[in-house]
């Protein structure tokens, strides 16, 4: 029971355990609050919240970089990198940009917030219960990102696209050719992360089987 406890407030849990919340009361927002304000004035009042959880990421690239997870490091940095540079990129350097304001912002908050709050409570119990996540929580961690993972790379790529006109006049064309180039990163990304969630679906569902044929 002990050992139990003293795991829920390891650093690893309780960072998990935040980042799942932060993510909640985003998708709260977004539930809730863009109902009664609508656009521009979702966007204003929320990019900086968005901004500031996704920042909270980076303590992924350090967890993998001294071995505390078994994530790869160049795929948590290329992730973690690729949603900073919209809430960085895009959401505080160029908040005029037109998609902001538009339903495209609310696409992304919903894709983002559901898949992390998926994850990192997935990543908490796996940590802190002795039977792993529940099984309900696995099933939601490797079936939604069918929709949610093409959702927000859509609302992302329109994002980034959005404000190219907008990152050259306001700044130089070597921003603009940076959010460029980030855009091109999504052609080989995209089907790699998604085929390597496809195989664990593969592997999870294929368990689940054998477990309930073992059972019957």
């Amino acid at each position: 029971m002990g050992k139990k406890f003293a795991s829920v407030f390891s650093p690893l849990a309780l960072y998990n355990l935040i980042s799942a919340l932060g993510w909640s009361f985003i998708f709260l927002n977004v539930i809730f609050g863009y109902p009664k304000v609508g656009q521009p004035s979702f966007f204003l009042v929320t990019k900086d919240l968005v901004t500031y959880i996704q920042c909270g990421a980076l303590i992924e690239i350090l967890n993998s970089l001294l071995g505390i997870v078994r994530s790869p490091l160049l795929t948590t940095a290329a992730q973690v990198f690729s949603r900073l540079l919209v809430v960085i990129g895009v959401f505080q350097l160029l908040p005029q940009t037109p998609a902001t304001k538009s339903i495209a912002y609310v696409t992304l908050l919903l894709a983002w917030s559901i898949t992390e709050i998926v994850r990192y409570l997935y990543y908490f119990f796996m940590l802190v219960r002795k039977n792993g996540a529940p099984k309900f929580l696995v099933w939601l961690r490797y079936n939604l990102f069918l929709v949610l993972y093409p959702t927000g790379v859509a609302s992302e790529l329109f994002v980034i696209y959005s404000s190219l006109p907008i990152a050259e006049v306001s700044y130089s064309i070597l921003f603009k050719r940076v959010l460029q180039i980030s855009m091109l990163t999504y052609i080989p990304g995209l089907p790699m992360l998604f085929l390597h969630m496809l195989a664990q679906r593969k592997k999870v569902m294929r368990s689940w089987k054998n477990d309930a044929k073992k059972q019957s």
